[in-house]
């Protein structure tokens, strides 16, 4: 998949979760590609295979389960991690597949591989876990007492009394 639907995809579900994380989760979901071009620019004349250890979906979860187990305030290199394993699964449904862990020489493809880069269907696919996420965030936002960083309610804000009738009229039409 092309790095805007990683991007997109690892972003909106990182959204839903924890939004102060979403940087890290999309660096995160682009990470398997600029590290690799990375080792290639170091790699002094060898080949570097494209997906292949930057892509292991077992060294991306290893640094999910170590980002838990250790004290990540923030859950920054959690968030990095998963957009990582995004990655992986985006790369996943592709034709090419993406490698498990370095134990094995085969890729795998998920839901039959049906998908190719930059076709109808990884948008659409993307569209639709971004939609869901959206829904997500927005029920989460509407409901009485529901709160969500960067998503303000103003007016229930302003009938809960928190807020001034000035600073209601200044905001109530703010999105973010």
């Amino acid at each position: 998949m092309r790095w805007i639907s990683h991007i997109a995809i690892a972003g909106a579900i990182c959204a839903v979760v924890n939004p102060a994380a979403v940087p890290a989760a999309v660096l995160g979901s682009t990470a398997p590609d600029w590290i690799e071009m990375i080792r290639r620019a170091f790699s002094r004349g060898k080949k570097v295979k494209h997906r292949a250890a930057t892509h292991y979906l077992a060294a991306w979860l290893a640094l999910a389960i170590f980002a838990r187990l250790i004290w990540d305030h923030q859950s920054w290199l959690f968030w990095f991690a998963m957009g990582g394993a995004v990655h992986w699964v985006c790369d996943a449904l592709t034709v090419s597949g993406a490698p498990v862990g370095w134990w094995s020489d085969r890729r795998v493809t998920l839901f039959g591989g049906k998908v190719y880069t930059g076709s109808p269907a990884e948008y659409v696919i993307t569209g639709i876990i971004v939609g869901v996420c959206a829904l997500f965030i927005w029920l989460r936002t509407t409901t009485p007492g529901g709160f969500i960083p960067f998503f303000y309610h103003w007016a229930d804000f302003y009938e809960r009394g928190l807020v001034d009738g000035l600073e209601w009229r200044i905001h109530r039409f703010d999105m973010i």
